[in-house]
């Protein structure tokens, strides 16, 4: 969980669109006012992290997304538009796992097998590398799930309905992804087969 998106990254995601939504409703639908609100719980949480031990890049990053956000949506004079750089980062989160199947180095192998240090053993293992192909499935889903319930929503300029969104279809939605993911993965798995955790030679 830690690795695939954890709940502190989860919070990460969810709370400046927040301060985004509630500083724009609050605020007279200012989008100026919800833009500093999401700018400055962005940097708040990007400190915080820095002072856990958090990449610098990683931070750096989340902040410059929503700081993106805001200018697009100050550019625009549109509030819905504060989201259009996080429907842009699901279209190509999909995309790449997507692509990732496609090549045969699926992502969901790719993290599992860095974090047992396994290298590239995984890939030798027919059974495995199957497993992992159809669990990656499940993480396109998530990302396609969100741009269904995003972009109708973007194009009617519903600005609340995509707080909302985003918090129901982050933390929670991961919550599912993983779990489904790992049902996948057994199910799609030998009975005789030892686990992830011990990829098998191909027979000779």
């Amino acid at each position: 969980m830690r690795l695939l998106g954890g709940r502190s990254s989860a919070i990460d995601a969810s709370l400046p669109p927040v301060a985004f939504g509630a500083g724009w409703f609050f605020g007279g639908e200012s989008i100026v006012i919800g833009g500093a609100a999401a700018v400055v719980v962005g940097a708040v949480l990007g400190g915080y992290r820095l002072r856990k031990g958090a990449r610098p890049l990683a931070v750096l990053i989340s902040l410059l997304a929503v700081m993106l956000g805001a200018l697009i949506a100050i550019r625009t004079g549109d509030a819905a538009d504060f989201f259009l750089p996080r429907l842009a980062s699901n279209a190509l989160s999909a995309l790449a796992w997507m692509t990732s199947i496609a090549i045969r180095w699926p992502l969901l192998g790719v993290v599992v097998g860095v974090a047992l240090r396994q290298g590239r053993k995984w890939r030798r293992d027919p059974d495995l590398m199957r497993a992992y192909s159809r669990a990656s499935w499940v993480w396109v889903g998530q990302y396609v799930v969100r741009l269904v319930v995003f972009i109708p929503l973007w194009l009617a300029g519903a600005t609340g309905a995509l707080t909302i969104a985003q918090v129901v279809l982050t933390w929670p939605l991961v919550a599912v992804c993983v779990a489904a993911s790992w049902w996948v993965l057994r199910r799609s798995l030998p009975d005789d087969h030892p686990g992830m955790g011990h990829p098998r030679e191909p027979a000779m």
